[in-house]
C-alpha cells in the first residue's frame, strides 16, 4: 500500500528498552478533499530512510498495516493497529534533484518562421 502527501513532521529517532529497539515517526498530510494527517512509523534500520527528507516535501510512502492483540492485567483483550513505512520516494523533481525548475511557457519566443516542408528531423 502507499500513502501520498506532504511531510508535516519528521520526529527524531527514539530508542526503547535494553535491546535498542529504534522507532521514528513521520506525519504526512494527504492532498484530497478532506486532508488527513497520517502518522507512519519507521522501525530499526528503516529509521535512516527519513534522513534525506524535510518538512514540506511531497512524498510517496510505501506502508504495511500491522495489528496485534494484547491482554491487559485485568484479562481484557485489546487490539492495536499501526502503519509501518518501509520506503519513501520524493515526488517533487525540483526538490529531489539539483536541476533548476523549468521556466514558464511564456518565457520562450514562438517559432514563427517554421516551414514544415523544410523541416526533416528523421536521422536517415
Amino acid at each position: 500500500m502507499e500513502v501520498q502527501g506532504k511531510i508535516k513532521l519528521i520526529d527524531e529517532t527514539k530508542t526503547f528498552g535494553s535491546n535498542g529497539f529504534r522507532k521514528r515517526e513521520l506525519v504526512v498530510t494527504t492532498e484530497e478533499q478532506y486532508p488527513q494527517d497520517i502518522m507512519i512509523e519507521f522501525v530499526q534500520d528503516k529509521t535512516e530512510l527519513l534522513n534525506s527528507f524535510q518538512v514540506g516535501q511531497n512524498v510517496k510512502v510505501s506502508i504495511n498495516l500491522r495489528g496485534r492483540e494484547w491482554t491487559n492485567p485485568q484479562g481484557e483483550v485489546k487490539y492495536f493497529n499501526s502503519i509501518q513505512g518501509w520506503r519513501v520516494e520524493a515526488l517533487d523533481a525540483s526538490v529531489s534533484s539539483n536541476m533548476p525548475p523549468m521556466p514558464p511557457e511564456d518565457a520562450f519566443e514562438p517559432a514563427n518562421d517554421l516551414n514544415e516542408d523544410d523541416h526533416d528531423d528523421l536521422p536517415f
